[in-house]
C-alpha cells in the first residue's frame, strides 16, 4: 500500500477520463459483444472497476468513461454501479461516440477521442485532467502522481513501470533524466543497439532498488496527467494517439515528467494476458489482492445468495456469488456469479465467467422441450485450460482441452487464441461434445 504525505493538487480540481472506446480485436470474442473495459474480471468485476475503483479510493469522484464499441454492457454496469449523493458533484458518466457538425467520424484513437468531447471536459473547475486506461490492472493512489506533479512543476506527468528487457520490445519505451524529466519516448524498440540505449542506467537505477539480474527499462503505462491549457494546446491538431503521437511530440517541447510507479501493473489487453493473469490471482499469494481493506474494488451491487457447495474438492481457486456446485473437482480455476457445474465435472485452469441471471421454472421446461442443455456445464464433464463466457451452456459428458490442436483456431463451436479455448457468450455445446 503505497503511503500518502500530502496533497499539492486538491482533487476537486482534477477530471479523470478512461478510455474505453477500443474496438478490442485481440480480446476476442471476449469482446465480440461487449466493450473491452467490460470484459469480466476475477469473477466478480468488470475491467473498468479497476480504474473507477482507483479514482474513487484517490478521491477523484468526476469521471467520464469514453466508449465506442459494442457499449451497451458497459453502460449499463456504469449505471448501476456507481451513484454519488446529490452534494458531492461526484459522477462516472459515459461519454459515447456521436456524430456532431465538426466531427462525423469515429474516434481514430485516445487522442482523438479526447479531442472529440473537449467540450464537455473542459468545464472551468478542471484544471487538470487525467487521462487513464480502461483494461489495466493495477492498484495507485493517484494523489501521489498529483503531488509530484506540482512539485516538480510539470506540465504533463506520465506513469511508468520498470519492466524487464524481454518485454520492453512490446511497450513504449521512455528514457528518463535523474531528476525524472522525461528526454525520449521509444514506440516498441527492437533493435538490440537502442535497447542497450533506453536502459535505466546509474544512479537511477540503485535507487529504485531493481537490483541485479538483468536490464531494466521504464514503460509507459498510458496513464497521463495534463495541465489543462497544456492538453488543449496539445490537441491543437489531428494527431490521433496519446502514446504514439501527442506525447513523443511534448517531450521535445514541454515540461514532462515521469512518475515512477513500482507496484503489481499489468496490461489486459490479449486473451493470454486475460488468461494468465486470472490463474496468478488463484495463487495463495496473488499478484493483485482484492481483499485491500485500505482500497478496495468497487463494482455493481447484485444481492445473490451466497454459494452452494455438495461434496467438492476446490484447490486454489476464486468462486464467485451465487453459484452451485455439486460433487465437482476444481483445480487453479476462477469461477463467475451464478455458475452451475454439475455432479462429476472436472476443471482445471478453467476462467469461467457465469451467468447474467438465473432459469426460472418456465426456462427450464423450455430447455427441455428444445433439448437445449441449462445454463453452466452439466455433469461428468472435464474442461482444461479454457475460458468459457457468460450465459454458456454445456451438456453432459462434454471434453474441452486445447492438447493436440493449433495454437490458434477458429470453429463453430468455439475458437482456440494462444492455445487457450474459448467458448463464446451464449454458446451451446451439446451433450457429449469433444473439443
Amino acid at each position: 500500500m503505497q503511503i500518502r504525505v500530502k496533497t499539492n493538487i486538491p482533487s476537486s480540481r482534477v477530471l479523470a477520463v478512461i478510455m474505453g472506446g477500443g474496438q478490442g480485436q485481440r480480446l476476442y470474442p471476449l469482446t465480440k459483444e461487449r466493450a473491452k473495459p467490460a470484459v469480466p474480471l476475477a469473477g466478480n468485476y468488470r475491467l473498468v472497476d479497476v480504474p473507477v475503483s482507483n479514482c474513487i479510493n484517490s478521491g477523484l469522484k468526476r469521471i467520464y468513461v469514453l466508449t465506442q464499441f459494442n457499449s451497451v454492457s458497459l453502460h449499463r454496469h456504469i449505471q448501476q454501479s456507481y451513484k454519488f449523493d446529490a452534494f458531492t458533484g461526484g459522477f462516472v458518466d459515459i461519454l459515447a461516440a456521436q456524430q456532431t457538425p465538426g466531427h462525423a467520424a469515429w474516434y481514430q484513437g485516445t487522442a482523438d477521442a479526447v479531442r472529440q468531447n473537449m467540450r464537455h471536459l473542459l468545464a472551468p473547475d478542471n484544471e487538470y485532467l487525467l487521462i487513464l486506461s480502461g483494461d489495466q490492472l493495477y492498484r495507485m493512489d493517484f494523489r501521489l502522481l498529483m503531488d509530484q506533479h506540482a512539485e516538480t512543476g510539470a506540465e504533463v506527468t506520465i506513469a511508468v513501470l520498470p519492466v524487464r528487457r524481454r518485454a520492453a520490445s512490446s511497450l513504449g519505451i521512455l528514457q528518463v533524466a535523474p531528476d525524472k524529466r522525461i528526454v525520449r519516448f521509444v514506440e516498441k524498440p527492437k533493435d538490440e543497439k537502442l535497447l542497450d540505449e533506453l536502459k535505466i542506467h546509474e544512479p537511477l537505477h540503485s535507487q529504485l532498488h531493481l537490483g541485479g539480474g538483468g536490464d531494466h527499462y521504464l514503460a509507459s503505462m498510458g496513464i497521463y496527467l495534463f495541465n489543462r491549457e497544456v492538453l488543449i494546446k496539445e490537441l491543437d491538431n489531428e494527431k490521433a494517439d496519446f502514446g504514439k503521437h501527442i506525447i513523443p511530440d511534448a517531450i521535445a517541447r514541454r515540461e514532462v515528467r515521469a512518475y515512477i510507479f513500482n507496484g503489481f501493473w499489468e496490461d489486459i489487453g490479449t486473451v493470454r494476458s486475460f488468461f494468465e493473469t486470472h490463474l496468478a490471482l488463484t495463487k495463495p499469494k496473488p499478484p493483485f489482492d482484492f481483499h485491500d481493506p485500505h482500497a478496495p474494488v468497487y463494482t455493481a451491487p447484485r444481492f445473490l445468495p451466497a454459494s452452494t457447495i455438495h461434496e467438492s474438492r476446490i484447490h486454489e481457486s476464486l468462486l464467485g456469488q451465487g453459484c452451485v456446485l455439486d460433487a465437482v473437482v476444481i483445480h487453479h480455476s476462477v469461477i463467475g456469479l451464478r455458475s452451475r457445474i454439475g455432479k462429476g465435472s472436472k476443471l482445471r485452469e478453467v476462467v469461467m465467467m457465469g451467468a447474467d441471471y438465473y432459469e426460472d421454472e418456465q426456462q427450464l421446461h423450455e430447455d427441455q422441450i428444445t433439448g437445449a442443455p441449462r445454463i453452466g456445464i452439466g455433469q461428468n464433464c472435464v474442461i482444461e485450460r479454457a475460458i468459457l463466457d457468460k450465459n454458456v451452456r454445456i451438456g453432459d459428458r462434454v471434453h474441452i482441452t486445447p492438447h493436440g490442436k493449433s495454437e490458434n483456431a477458429d470453429h463453430a463451436l468455439y475458437c482456440i487464441r494462444d492455445g487457450i479455448v474459448c467458448i463464446p457468450k451464449n454458446s451451446i455445446i451439446p451433450t457429449g461434445t469433444a473439443i
